[in-house]
This record gives structure tokens, sequence and C-alpha cells, in this order.
């Protein structure tokens, strides 16, 4: 594996040192919250620990895109949260002083049952923007996710392209300095898709920092400066995109290879 590094500098938007996460399972499966009241007020609730995170210190430079890459599993919605300030670390720490929009999973944020107008101020107010400083921008949302004739319709008649286009409008609105992209290329038109790219880039030489999580590796090595491969929730590879994606794609070819049993011979 690439040299991990041993002391973190506090200039950079996102500094990462020794963070991990651990959750507490119960061992057996619980029916009903009656039944986990009861249970736990006797004691009789065995739980095992699951390390979702282990150990983990990167750091990311201004204008820099990191691609993030794993199997399911492996710890790299945990490691968003984090970065996101959902959650917190049970050991190392975290520093990400600046705005940070996340676009974790597609319409995450989003009511359904709302409108797509009613929606931009929703996931903007989460974003920490109020309704005063929206107002001003809705008008570029809806003509950037270009949503001027379905903004008034409920977000359950939208299609998971335009659930996106919406999405990434409000998102590249608020101003961030880091940006998190979960999968966000692979939904939408090719037209809009570019769209996006050319926005980023812009965002990129302005300064601004991505963390871009993708199963498809030629996304990653297309618009990635550094890329991280998690494996069990540890860092398994770190550092040059073509070198970490060619190992982490020698591995998978590895795993399928032991899972093919060749027939017996006749």
């Amino acid at each position: 594996m690439s040299s991990r590094l041993v002391s973190v500098s506090m200039e950079f938007p996102i500094v990462l040192q020794d963070v991990s996460v651990r959750y507490r399972l119960p061992k057996e499966r619980i029916r009903s919250v009656k039944e986990f009241v009861i249970k736990s007020f006797r004691g009789r609730i065995e739980y095992e620990e699951f390390w979702a995170l282990k150990n983990i210190t990167f750091q990311v430079p201004p204008g820099e895109i990191l691609g993030i890459i794993g199997r399911n599993g492996a710890g790299k919605s945990t490691l968003l949260k984090l970065i996101a300030r959902v959650m917190k670390p049970i050991y190392g720490t975290i520093r990400v002083p600046g705005k940070v929009a996340p676009m974790i999973e597609l319409g995450g944020g989003f009511d359904h049952e709302l409108s797509g107008r009613e929606n931009v101020y929703l996931f903007g107010s989460i974003l920490g923007i109020n309704r005063r400083e929206m107002d001003k921008k809705f008008a570029a949302i809806v003509e950037f996710a270009e949503l001027e004739d379905f903004i008034e319709a409920p977000l359950r008649a939208y299609s998971s392209g335009m659930i996106m286009r919406l999405a990434f409008a409000v998102v590249i609105a608020v101003d961030p300095e880091i940006m998190i992209l979960d999968e966000i290329m692979a939904v939408g038109d090719t037209a809009f898709q570019e769209k996006c790219q050319a926005h980023i880039a812009r965002f990129r030489q302005a300064g601004g920092t991505i963390l871009f999580v993708s199963h498809s590796l030629d996304q990653i090595l297309k618009f990635c400066d550094r890329a991280l491969w998690l494996e069990h929730g540890e860092m398994r590879e770190w550092g040059n995109t073509e070198s970490v994606v060619h190992q982490y794609a020698n591995y998978l070819e590895s795993m399928v290879s032991r899972q093919i049993t060749l027939p017996e011979q006749i």
C-alpha cells in the first residue's frame, strides 16, 4: 500500500487522522420495540462489535477530486457521513471547516409528496440556506435543472434523472467549499451530465474540493486526481488514481475467478 500520512496539514479543506467508527449490533433478531425494551431492562441483549472504519488517515487539498472506491459494505457511506457531519467518529479527529454540500444518495433530503418548488426550499434548509436566500437563488436553480415546466408537480411524478438534476442544481447553488457526489454521473441524460461536468471543472478551478464515489472505474479514472480504496473499513490503497484503480480491478477479477467452479471431467 502507498505510504500513509504521518502528520496532516491544517491548511487542507478535508483532514482525517486515525478515524474509526464502531457499531454495536445485537447478536439476535429483535422483532419489536417492546421486545427490545424488555430485554434491555433485563440485560439479556448480547452485542457484537462491527468496525465500519478503522484508522482512516488522509487529507484532500483544495481543487482536487478524490475518488472513493470499494465494494458494498466497505465503509464508503460511513466515511461520507462523517465528512458531511451527519455523524461523529468513535476515535480520531476530522477537520472539515468549510461548507459541505452532500449528494450521498439520489433524492436524499427530498420529500416525494411535495412539489419540486417545495423540495428546493426543503433541501436548501437542510444545507443551511434560509428562505430569503433561497428566494434569490430559486430561478437560477430551476433554470439549471431545466425543470421550468415541472417545478410545481409533486416529486413522485419525476423521473430519477429529473430528481438528480434538481438535487445537483440546489447543491451548486449553496456555494459550498466541498461537494460530496455519490454516483452522481450515473443518472441523467448525456447533455446534462456534460453540463454538470463543466460546472465541476469551474468549481475545481476556483479551489473547490470534491469527494466522488462511484462503482464505475472509468469515471474514477476520468475525473479523479487521486483515489482511495476501502476494504472492510480499512484503507487498502491510497494515492495515484491509475495505480489504485488498477489494483482494485485486479482484486475484483481475482474474487470472481475464485468463485468460478470448474465442471467435473467425465
